[in-house]
């Protein structure tokens, strides 16, 4: 009897795992069904360099690509809003009350930001001078806001974890230092880096490596600040309040708001935790709500950096463990973990690796990752596409 797998998202993760599941089961065997509110692809690592050039018509279509064009024949692609998830009767209630019934389950739907859980912040940033880089509407305005900067205190903020791409905060601080070097500006602008955690990132080796980075380039540290408001109205400078009351004032802020999983998890039973994230076993990527439900990438509660390398590894995972869980034998399949990064400090003589090989990302991003191909260990996920140094940043 053929069974049907539904993949709730057409993101990273979605798209690769159906894509695998595809070519590991037949047509007769399986049906393959992928859900999303939308048909537009985003390559979201470009998104955080758009904002250093002009964002044109043509910056938008090296973004945007269809999602169902990226597809395998024989998967069908429903462009749909997601209700919730009926966990008892193995089905996904859709916009118009159509429900859709599933043999397994795999839910690959993100991570969203949440600026709402941050007193001050919207969803493009907060008032004129305070911006972000997550959705294509914010990346285009804070490139108006960049080429209008002339001096002043430029703040990236990381609000509060956990966050995706939790390296890009800190990439983006390193690119806005040369793009102020290339305008002959950078002695007019102060940098500062500010974030929640005890130091630079999370990781304590990488964490002293990007802290002496940050010095190396003349950027302000500022940690264990949890922002409880943005304010970024009014005359005179704009402020970040921590909960503690320290201040932190900015002529221009880049702010990063904590993320949650997608709405429709926390309406869906014991899908989900507290802030809308799958809870999974960590190794077979399993849901410990069903045995039939599986996840993978941004969406789940596993403690490892929301990436698309992450992402990528755990496609594999998912697709070997649906193929087994379908014949009815053990799940082979464990994720071990792992995260991979590159970071783009820029490409000056002072920087270490990694500029260079983020130039081939966005076609191997498009062409090889999406499709369930290994890349030979490259971390497409954190591969944004960038150009040589006093050029064009934009993807």
């Amino acid at each position: 009897m053929k069974k049907r797998i539904v993949i709730l998202g057409g993101g990273t993760g979605g798209t690769l795992v159906a894509n695998r599941l595809r070519r590991a089961l037949s047509p007769q065997d399986a049906e393959i069904v992928v859900v999303d509110l939308d048909d537009e692809h985003v390559y979201q690592p470009g998104l955080l360099f758009a904002p250093f050039g002009p964002f044109t018509v043509h910056t938008r279509r090296r973004l945007v690509h269809a999602r169902h064009g990226a597809l395998h024949p024989g998967i069908e692609f429903r462009k749909a809003l997601i209700d919730h998830v009926d966990l008892d009767r193995n089905r996904v209630l859709l916009d118009n009350c159509v429900w859709l019934d599933y043999d397994v389950l795999v839910v690959a739907t993100g991570a969203r930001p949440v600026p709402e859980r941050t007193e001050g912040l919207s969803a493009d940033g907060a008032a004129e001078r305070v911006h972000g880089f997550y959705t294509l509407r914010a990346a285009e305005r804070l490139s108006r806001a960049l080429r209008e900067f002339a001096g002043g205190r430029l703040v990236v903020d990381v609000a509060a974890m956990p966050i995706k791409g939790p390296v890009a905060p800190l990439e983006f601080c390193f690119l806005a230092d040369e793009y102020f070097r290339h305008r002959k500006l950078r002695e007019k602008v102060e940098l500062t880096f500010v974030t929640p955690l005890d130091g630079a990132f999370a990781k304590p080796v990488l964490s002293r490596t990007l802290e002496g980075l940050l010095r190396d380039k003349g950027i302000e540290l500022v940690t264990g600040f949890a922002a409880g408001e943005v304010d970024g109205g009014g005359e005179g400078p704009g402020r970040l309040v921590a909960r503690d009351g320290r201040e932190v004032p900015f002529d221009l802020a880049v702010v990063v708001p904590q993320h949650a999983g997608a709405a429709y998890v926390q309406r869906s039973g014991d899908l989900g935790d507290e802030l809308g994230f799958v809870r999974v076993d960590p190794e077979t990527l399993r849901s410990l709500a069903k045995p039939d439900v599986f996840a993978l990438g941004d969406a789940t509660d596993v403690p490892t950096a929301k990436t698309a390398s992450v992402a990528q590894s755990e496609g594999e995972v998912v697709a070997a463990n649906v193929g087994a869980h379908l014949a009815g034998r053990e799940l082979p399949a464990r994720f071990d973990g792992h995260a991979n990064f590159l970071v783009d400090a820029g490409s000056g003589p002072a920087s270490p690796p990694g500029h260079l090989e983020k130039l081939a990302a966005r076609r191997l991003y498009w062409h090889e990752m999406l499709a369930g191909r290994r890349t030979a260990g490259i971390d497409v996920g954190a591969l944004p596409h960038t150009a040589p140094s006093g050029q064009d940043l934009r993807p």
